[in-house]
């Protein structure tokens, strides 16, 4: 098998991975021209202040001898078969980063043989990168759930950022969907990556520079919808890992049905919108102050017409409106439609000279969502309703013209 069928079947057997947040792309080349953004396994990540990096995103090997209920990969799936060599690999990324098409490397893998001997092999690429080839870009790589923490620590010191997926909220749908995985193997994997940081610390402090250990941090996966997790035990488990593992992000995936023939717990492919709202209550446990408990309320399930920050605010609605001259940050950052800029924004601007409704709009503020929640010295839109049953309508695009000034033309 040559290298570029080798790079077909694991660049695809790949794009179930979400925890790089890719995007894939695929322009043929014209005739003549130069460049061709064929699929070819180059996805897209940002950076914490907001730059888009390529990254070439392969797996390592798609030989698995786990038999995961819900992976593509899995040993009893008839697909195609192939393999890399850390020297294949690093030439690869080499190649690609020469010719400017990516700043760093994505490696995932499937478990051939064991966990260790997989590990070596990705360890293995890392050397090349950074040792012969002097790579001093981006290397995101997956650790193996149940490798050793004497690997874990090795690839640390290699990679940028590392992410073992804990795949599913609950030890129990772990059990019966990845027999294979152990929760205290991939624990393990985490907490093996967090005590090394919290070790580096004090060198820190002291004013040393210690080689730099996961400079990116480590996230993880979670599927929704293979298993009978509710939102509610999902985001309580984001919010563990952030609190517990010091997680630098928690990534999630709607289930894709991939295996036939399907098992009866996982049949249905899991909704957009489902991963959609998750994310959303992520960002406001993540920026916003939110905790999971609040966010969800009474529900299992996050609201699927509204965000959850609007959800939050018309069951809360006894705490509004706010004044926004006079509101802490905090209670600001609770209003839907004012983000941690246009909050910023606020308190910079109301030190100088009380705010007008009518300037509201010049801080970033989305007043079509956030005028049912506020107040201005006093004023507010007359139209506005007290109603929190109208305000969700409104907020739903169920009840558009509730709140619309009316015209000379419309009749009364």
């Amino acid at each position: 098998m040559d290298l570029e069928e080798k790079l077909g079947i694991l660049t695809n057997a790949a794009k179930y991975d979400v925890s790089c947040a890719s995007s894939g792309a695929s322009r043929k080349g014209a005739k003549g021209g130069v460049g061709n953004a064929a699929a070819s396994g180059i996805c897209h990540s940002w950076t914490s202040d907001g730059r888009c990096v390529s990254l070439l995103k392969l797996l390592y090997t798609n030989a698995c001898m786990y038999d995961c209920s819900y992976c593509v990969n899995r040993r009893s799936n008839d697909v195609p078969r192939a393999s890399f060599t850390p020297q294949e690999v690093a030439g690869l990324t080499m190649a690609f980063y020469r010719r400017n098409m990516i700043e760093g490397l994505f490696l995932s893998s499937a478990v051939a043989i064991s966990a260790d001997r997989t590990m070596e092999r990705l360890i293995r690429v890392a050397e090349i990168l950074r040792n012969r080839e002097h790579f001093g870009g981006y290397i995101h790589m997956k650790v193996i759930p149940g490798a050793s923490r004497r690997l874990v620590e090795r690839l640390g010191y290699l990679a940028d950022r590392v992410s073992v997926n804990i795949e599913f909220p609950t030890d129990q749908e772990l059990s019966l969907m990845a027999p294979d995985k152990t929760p205290e193997g991939i624990r393990s994997n985490m907490l093996s990556v967090r005590d090394r940081k919290l070790e580096l610390l004090p060198s820190l402090f002291r004013g040393s520079r210690p080689p730099a250990f996961v400079p990116a941090g480590q996230s993880t996966q979670m599927i929704l919808g293979a298993g009978n997790s509710d939102d509610r035990e999902v985001l309580n488990k984001a919010e563990s890992l952030y609190q517990m593992m010091g997680m630098k992000r928690v990534y999630y995936s709607a289930y894709v049905p991939v295996n036939l023939p399907l098992e009866e717990a996982i049949r249905v492919r899991t909704p957009l919108l489902r991963e959609h709202r998750v994310y959303q209550a992520d960002w406001l446990m993540r920026f916003y102050g939110f905790q999971a408990r609040e966010i969800l309320g009474e529900r299992r399930f996050l609201d699927q017409k509204v965000d959850p920050k609007a959800a939050w605010a018309v069951d809360n609605f006894h705490l509004f409106p706010l004044d926004v001259n006079t509101a802490p940050r905090e209670m600001l950052l609770r209003v839907p439609g004012l983000g941690p800029r246009a909050v910023q924004r606020i308190l910079q601007a109301r030190r100088l000279a009380a705010i007008s409704y009518d300037s509201l709009a010049k801080t970033g503020a989305v007043m079509k969502r956030a005028r049912h929640f506020i107040t201005a010295q006093g004023r507010r839109p007359h139209l506005l309703t007290d109603d929190p049953g109208r305000v969700y309508r409104a907020l739903a695009g169920e009840d558009k013209d509730a709140f619309r000034q009316l015209s000379f033309l419309d009749t009364v």
